[in-house]
């Protein structure tokens, strides 16, 4: 799969369980937070009614999501995990060792991962930036947000189970 970092890789069981989110909170969401932001507006001076303020904010937070599924799901590749070849890819659960420590996570978007308990780095994170293509047995370092160089070796690729 080629690494364009607008075109997120998903399971199809994330692509089914995000576009059912998208669902719920495109009607049911809307229609519920509507109503709240009404019953709160009855109340009186908006100035100072902290359930009207709160609904909003809600609103808010609620309509930036639906508008990151909206972009995620438009922009996915859906598809089986790829079977793991040695080389980190978008998909691959990769054990590298990590500034000296062994770490395990999934390589792609954190929306895969579901309910696992795996940590999930973004393609387009500084470390997956610099280990995208790499093989096993293969050293970099990446520059973290903080500006420290922290040195990579991966150690073992493998194909994510969904688990």
């Amino acid at each position: 799969m080629a690494s364009d970092p607008t075109v997120s890789w998903l399971t199809q069981e994330a692509y089914d369980r995000l576009a059912a989110e998208l669902t719920e909170l495109s009607t049911n969401g809307r229609e519920e937070i509507a109503k709240r932001i009404e019953a709160a507006r009855e109340e009186g001076d908006l100035k100072e009614n902290g359930g009207y303020h709160a609904a909003k904010d809600e609103q808010g937070k609620m309509e930036a999501r639906i508008r990151q599924l909206d972009g995620l799901l438009k922009s996915a590749h859906v598809g089986e995990a790829p079977a793991a070849s040695g080389v980190v890819e978008p998909g691959t659960v990769i054990t590298a060792t990590i500034a000296g420590d062994p770490t395990t996570f999934l390589i792609g978007s954190r929306e895969i991962a579901g309910d696992s308990e795996l940590s999930v780095y973004s393609e387009s994170s500084p470390l997956g930036q610099a280990i995208i293509g790499l093989k096993v047995g293969d050293s970099t370092s990446y520059t973290a947000p903080n500006g420290r160089s922290i040195a990579v070796e991966i150690t073992a690729v493998e194909t994510w189970g969904g688990q």
